[in-house]
């Protein structure tokens, strides 16, 4: 995919119609567990997502998704599990986003402002992180270090439960399309009971 072809991918991802099963500030509620197991096993949780987007057929596999320079030159065909794998240990967050463009443009799935506010805040963090390091590096301030690490562990705290939450929002929308979802039970009045003696 060609860098005009993603241009136009992302513009149109702008104008889907259909909204997440849960935004990112409910996943925590929508599926308490599964946000946990994401946060402590976020390479597992990506790997499994992604296979699971593709429906269980890895001969769909692309590294990346398609989405990215890289795709379709990583040797996939031969072997998708392990390219797979790679790709969530090496590119972790490129794997949880690729996932997300998949779900996105096989649902019409549109982001909602609030999402981007929290993806970009997450992004932002990490170059603010990443630009104090830079400054320690070339002042040798102890300072800006101790700030940079500081800013570092905050942004790394915030990425992790970040990507939790979107694996999570991932997962409850592909419950939703497998037809996993539970219904809730509806709330009533309890029967009336009687009491009799023997």
């Amino acid at each position: 995919m060609g860098l005009d072809e993603n241009v136009e991918k992302m513009q149109q991802r702008q104008h889907y119609k259909n909204l997440w099963h849960t935004d990112l500030m409910g996943t925590i509620t929508a599926d308490t567990g599964y946000c946990c197991f994401a946060c402590f096993c976020g390479y597992c949780a990506s790997y499994m997502l992604r296979k699971r987007a593709l429906y269980d057929d890895m001969t769909r596999y692309k590294c990346c998704g398609g989405y990215f320079p890289c795709s379709g030159k990583c040797g996939e065909s031969k072997c998708p599990e392990f390219c797979l794998v790679t790709e969530v240990c090496c590119c972790f967050g490129t794997s949880v986003s690729s996932t997300r463009y998949l779900l996105q443009d096989e649902f019409n799935i549109q982001t909602t402002p609030c999402d981007n506010c929290i993806i970009g805040f997450m992004i932002i963090l990490k170059q603010v992180a990443c630009i104090f390091s830079i400054l320690a590096c070339i002042t040798g301030s102890e300072e800006i270090r101790d700030i940079a690490d500081v800013l570092g562990c905050i942004a790394e705290i915030v990425y992790c439960s970040v990507c939790a939450c979107i694996q999570t929002q991932h997962k409850v929308e592909m419950d939703k399309r497998d037809n996993k979802l539970d219904p809730q039970p509806a709330m009533g009045v309890p029967q009336t009971q009687h009491m009799s003696r023997k």
